[in-house]
This record gives structure tokens, sequence and C-alpha cells, in this order.
């Protein structure tokens, strides 16, 4: 989770784990061989526009398994988790700078619906 959230510290990003959790996020990684390959945090919502769905907070895979088919494998399972718990749809936002992790989108069968828009306070 590090090379997507490096600003946090180990305390902060504990900290901020145990906030979220206590909201109903939850995380889940894939090991291989002894070592996290990819990790995710997401969260089962409901909100007017989409129904019932399962938003991705976090999804990475380590860099230098970029290609292994790890986040893939990720993305599969959590768009069945989404199914099981019969989410309506499946949803995450992606930087606009990360141009490789929209092609994996979209050859996974997304589809680019909205814009997001933020404002730092």
């Amino acid at each position: 989770m590090h090379e997507l959230r490096p600003h946090l510290t180990q305390e902060s990003f504990l900290a901020q784990v145990a906030r979220q959790q206590a909201q109903g996020w939850q995380m889940a990684y894939l090991e291989c061989d002894g070592a996290v390959r990819s990790v995710t945090g997401y969260r089962l919502i409901e909100n007017l526009a989409w129904g019932r769905i399962l938003y991705v907070d976090d999804l990475v895979t380590r860099g230098a398994d970029h290609g292994g088919g790890f986040g893939s494998q990720m993305l599969d399972w959590l768009i069945a988790q989404a199914r099981q718990h019969q989410c309506d749809q499946f949803h995450l936002d992606s930087g606009v700078q990360r141009f490789g992790a929209h092609r994996f989108y979209l050859h996974k069968g997304m589809d680019i619906t909205c814009h997001h828009f933020a404002m730092k306070l």
C-alpha cells in the first residue's frame, strides 16, 4: 500500500485504517511465494445515483510485479465480491495521471462514466 500512498507513515496508516474500518472499509491482499503482490481497500455503500455498489478506494500491485497478473486477479476477486454482495455496480476512481491503470481498467471491461471533482480544504 505504501507504493500507492507514500505520504502515510506506518503510524498514520494504521490509525487511518482503524477509522475507515469503523465505517465499513475492508482490506484484502494477494500473496504469492511469501510476498504480498497486490493489495486493495474497498467498501460496500449505497447511494441514490448508483444503488448498492462496491467502491474501491485503493488498488495497487507492487511495481516489480506489474504485468504478472496479480492486479488482474485482484480486480476479478473484487468484482466477484460485488456480485456476491448483490451490488448493482462496481466503482473506482483513478488519478488522471495513471495512464497505465486506465488502460488496465478499460482492458478489464470497465468504462469511464464520470469526472470526479475535488477541492482541498
